[in-house]
């Protein structure tokens, strides 16, 4: 690749990390600079990293942020927050694409959307999830933004011809995250939480013998879930940094399938000696289908269910490692 300056959003979070990573050490992106717009938190100085302090609402601080930038990897979302999601994923977005249409060192716009935009397990999905899936938000303002995001960007292809792609990530894990996806303790990462589903005498029980759920769906029925790797995700991100089939695509970036909670179950016994318990839920199973990125992109996930049940399970954090969390999952 020739020269670049890459804008990256978001930069500070779980998948902008990783990305940044990689993209330094991905000798096809040699000449890349990173220039990390920031907001409440920021990054050690480094080679080839650039900090830019402030918000992607401020039209200024977009503006500043946009010089010279040849590319746009937009990361900052905004969770189930009313005050700020608009700002954040609706106006701070707007004011990006604005910049990058009038740029003359402008190439490439990568959104990172999400499955929420197709209403991942709240809807049922008799068949595999397509890029070609209509939107549908479930409840609350976070699914509407990523519908909104997806919406926006296509219309600029549309309006203005601009270059870029979606790339839709379901649950995103890192570390010992799919650990505490199935922890019945408060220490329960995202959703369902666990112990609201049983009788709290029988969740104490459970958090503390490490019993894991099956989650069930109304039929009764073990859920399929989909999830993605932090690191086969940020794979998919360096990949798609100007690929020519890129150009105005949307792509599933995900595991080859999704997550069964009883074969999760099955494995952890049979390594751990862990037991489990059927929770019945209102939640639906789901198959995202990551063909389209295969086939244009050339990308392989490198996690299936084992490697990620292992490596989280097995992960044991350092003392200048804290488990934090900046977003509820």
């Amino acid at each position: 690749m020739t020269s670049a300056v890459i804008l990256v959003t978001g930069a500070t979070g779980k998948v902008g990390r990783v990305f940044i990573e990689k993209l330094l050490s991905d000798p096809r992106h040699a000449g890349a600079t990173v220039r990390a717009l920031c907001h409440n938190r920021s990054l050690p100085a480094r080679a080839r990293v650039e900090v830019v302090k402030g918000s992607i609402a401020d039209r200024e601080v977009v503006r500043l942020a946009m010089s010279g930038v040849t590319h746009v990897v937009h990361l900052a979302t905004c969770k189930e927050i009313p005050e700020e999601v608009m700002d954040v994923t609706v106006k701070g977005l707007f004011w990006l694409l604005e910049e990058s249409r009038e740029s003359p060192t402008f190439r490439q716009f990568v959104l990172i959307g999400g499955d929420a935009a197709l209403g991942h397990f709240v809807y049922p999905h008799p068949v595999p999830v397509t890029e070609s899936q209509r939107h549908s938000a479930y409840q609350g303002c976070y699914a509407l933004s990523k519908v909104l995001e997806e919406v926006m960007l296509e219309q600029y292809f549309i309006q203005y011809g601009l270059n870029g792609c979606c790339l839709r990530a379901p649950w995103i894990m890192e570390k010992d995250d799919f650990k505490f996806t199935m922890s019945f303790g408060a220490d329960v990462f995202g959703g369902p939480r666990w112990r609201d589903l049983v009788p709290a005498a029988d969740a104490d029980r459970y958090a503390a013998d490490g019993t894991v759920p099956v989650m069930l769906d109304p039929a009764g029925s073990p859920v399929q879930r989909n999830f993605v790797h932090v690191s086969d995700f940020a794979d998919a991100m360096v990949s798609a940094i100007d690929h020519p089939k890129a150009r105005q695509q949307t792509f599933n970036i995900c595991m080859d399938e999704p997550v069964d909670y009883r074969k999760a179950a099955e494995h952890l016994q049979k390594t751990r000696g862990l037991r489990s318990v059927d929770v019945r839920t209102g939640f639906n199973s789901t198959w995202l289908d990551n063909a389209k990125a295969k086939f244009l992109l050339g990308w392989r996930p490198r996690y299936d269910l084992a490697r990620l049940i292992d490596e989280s399970y097995g992960y044991r954090r350092s003392p200048d490692d804290p488990r934090t969390i900046w977003y509820p999952g």
